[in-house]
């Protein structure tokens, strides 16, 4: 467990429990749990420098520690495994990637760490797909602060922050089978936007300007999405998108 500083000593008032005792269970740490008292760490993953400051100002000024922050997926993943947080706080979308996918990898590399997903806009396929990567929580970037305060607290907890009616909706989608085509069911989030871009005709370059990424990047992107997809030519991938896509029509 995490070497944080406790409260004062002596029983809470009213309940003869020393120090240390008062205790909640840690879903996801079955070797351990978290102290009431004990001070929760939490790492931010978000590219926009402004968000992160205003959340550290917003966490610590609650006495919730940020021991660490990213603005890419790539450098998340390796920062917060070396840090063991609480909770890693993950913006879903992302420049080099998605939030859900760096969930995917925490959560493989250290079940212990609960990861917390923060969205501009609500999205059920994200929201899936944040839950099948092991995600305690989905919460928009309008939440209140104190409501954040508040959803970091319990996932640290071990509680999760997904009520039943988003939970019956993962099973009967987990019952249904997978609604995307097989050829493209291996794409990421990002690899399927940009996808979707290419099926609408976009060049490299409009596409970069469309996801604020650079051509070169794009022009990896397709790369890594042919070679998934088992094409060649970026048209035959375009057409077969536009047919085999949920929710295109045809």
């Amino acid at each position: 467990m995490h070497d944080h500083h406790h409260g004062p000593g002596g029983p809470r008032p009213g309940t003869g429990v020393p120090p240390g005792r008062d205790l909640l269970p840690c879903r996801g740490r079955p070797d351990s749990v978290v102290s009431v008292d004990e001070r929760i760490t939490v790492f931010l993953l978000d590219d926009h420098e402004v968000v992160r400051r205003g959340l550290r100002d917003l966490l610590e000024a609650d006495g919730i520690e940020v021991i660490g922050e990213a603005a890419t997926a790539e450098e998340a993943v390796g920062r917060i495994h070396a840090l063991d947080p609480d909770v890693a706080v993950l913006d879903v979308r992302l420049p080099d990637g998605d939030g859900v996918a760096v969930c995917r990898e925490v959560r493989s590399r250290d079940p212990r760490t609960a990861c917390l997903m923060l969205t501009s806009f609500a999205d059920d396929e994200a929201l899936f797909n944040a839950i099948m990567a092991g995600a305690a929580g989905y919460v928009l970037k309008q939440i209140r602060g104190s409501d954040l305060v508040d959803a970091i607290r319990k996932v640290a907890s071990g509680q999760s922050l997904l009520d039943s009616a988003v939970t019956a909706r993962v099973l009967e989608r987990l019952r249904q089978g997978p609604a995307v085509d097989e050829r493209l069911a291996h794409l990421t989030e990002q690899e399927m936007r940009v996808l979707e871009l290419m099926a609408e005709g976009l060049t490299n370059r409009a596409i970069g300007e469309r996801l604020h990424l650079a051509e070169k990047t794009v022009k990896n992107y397709v790369t890594s999405v042919l070679a998934k997809m088992g094409m060649s030519r970026r048209t035959e991938a375009a057409v077969y998108a536009a047919r085999h896509q949920p929710n295109r029509p045809t």
